[in-house]
């Protein structure tokens, strides 16, 4: 069919890159929040939270309730940094601002769940769920600290390539020329 009869009738359809209401910065901010290492600690921390839930009695409770504060403790707070990343309040606080606080708050919460985790192996009565729960903690916690250690590695990696691209001692071709020219 010749183009020239229908295009005054037609209206080009979307690309698949306009994302209308989404927008391509919530875009960027959810591929960056499903990364593994993001989404690997709350969801570990949720299922020790379950599991702790599932305990019916206990004879030393006392590791227990430690683990359930700590354990739902670090779920929340692993939900609002993700919340942080998805919403507008990362471009209110600043990229750099909400990285450093990740960068404080995950070695915090992994070591508090470390700790938690420690104290509920301690003091269980065996059960199984209190098993599947302790090792939950402690994969939420490694999970919490690898977290850590890969963004360490990315900041250290991009610092690295911003020295790489503007050294600070490199000359223009103008400055390599002598001032005065003799012929």
């Amino acid at each position: 069919f010749p183009t020239v009869f229908f295009s005054p009738f037609c209206f080009p359809l979307p690309k698949c890159t306009d994302l209308g209401v989404l927008g391509q910065n919530t875009l960027n901010k959810l591929q960056k929040l499903l990364k593994v290492e993001s989404s690997l600690s709350p969801i570990l921390s949720l299922l020790a939270v379950i599991c702790e839930e599932i305990v019916e009695d206990c004879i030393k409770c006392g590791g227990l309730y430690v683990f359930e504060f700590v354990s739902c403790s670090a779920f929340l707070l692993s939900l609002l940094i993700l919340c942080v990343y998805c919403t507008d309040v990362y471009e209110t606080f600043g990229e750099d601002k909400v990285q450093r606080m990740n960068f404080w708050a995950m070695p915090v919460i992994g070591v508090c769940f470390l700790l938690a985790s420690i104290v509920l192996v301690a003091t269980s009565s065996g059960s199984a769920v209190e098993g599947a729960a302790y090792v939950f903690g402690f994969l939420a916690s490694g999970a919490f600290l690898a977290e850590i250690i890969i963004e360490r590695f990315h900041s250290r990696k991009q610092t690295l390539d911003r020295c790489s691209e503007n050294p600070g001692n490199t000359q223009s071709a103008t400055e390599n020329q002598p001032l005065n020219k003799q012929s």
